[in-house]
């Protein structure tokens, strides 16, 4: 099982009074539950120019309509990227994302229900897997140090490598095992929530970490290799 590393000058104690205040910002109010990742992009562009109020009432949408979901998606595969997540249920809110930098942005959500005076929890991407969870309720918000232990003993049913490297990990060494260029992995998964403002510096942290092992790894080779080759040209 991995353990979660902690770093200096992020607030692992922080902890929402609610998620469901109506303590929030314009923009906070503007994406929550906003599926698509580029609509979220493009709301966070048009909020800081100041012009969000001319942005288009179907674009703000928590979840768009079959029609332009399609239209939308003829422009580029990227603009479905989390397009096709679940529809939220009763009370149901958004506390965490995990984006993917594939070829159609694919996302993971996170989600907390208010239901019989607790909080219960739940991960769903856009194709129907399963996952499971290390904790289903809690009577508050977690911390942010709670968070990221609840995130990283998640499991996605039949995936691999989820043990040694942790459920965000996953996904980038899933990605280098099957042959994707190290290169490229480096900025493939990124986690962001709109209650934990720093779980994204967190995860930024521990995937640029893993992408520096991996790469002294891949260098370490490549030394062994050239020199094994030096050797069998002297012999």
């Amino acid at each position: 099982m991995s353990i979660p590393k902690f770093y200096s000058a992020i607030n692992y104690d922080f902890q929402p009074i609610s998620y469901w205040s109506p303590e929030a910002n314009p923009l906070e109010v503007a994406l929550r539950n906003v599926k698509g990742r580029n609509r979220r992009e493009m709301i966070r562009d048009y909020y800081s120019r100041g012009l969000l109020p001319t942005l288009s009432e179907n674009l703000l949408r928590d979840t768009l309509d079959e029609e332009t979901r399609r239209s939308i998606g003829q422009i580029h595969p990227s603009f479905m990227g989390g397009e096709y997540l679940p529809d939220w249920g009763r009370h149901e809110v958004e506390i965490g994302r995990i984006e993917l930098e594939s070829t159609t942005n694919d996302v993971i959500s996170v989600r907390a229900r208010s239901r019989g005076g607790r909080i219960e929890y739940s991960i769903r991407d856009e194709y129907g897997s399963e996952f499971t969870i290390p904790q289903r309720t809690s009577i508050r918000p977690f911390s942010l140090r709670e968070l990221i232990r609840f995130l990283d003993r998640v499991e996605q049913i039949g995936a691999t490598d989820q043990c040694k490297f942790g459920f965000i990990l996953s996904f980038n060494q899933c990605n280098l095992e099957c042959g994707t260029e190290l290169s490229t992995l480096e900025d493939f998964t990124r986690v962001e929530s709109g209650f934990y403002p720093e779980l994204g510096l967190h995860y930024a942290r521990v995937i640029n970490e893993w992408y520096e092992s991996r790469l002294t790894e891949f260098e370490a080779q490549e030394r062994k290799d050239s020199l094994a080759g030096e050797k069998r040209r002297v012999c």
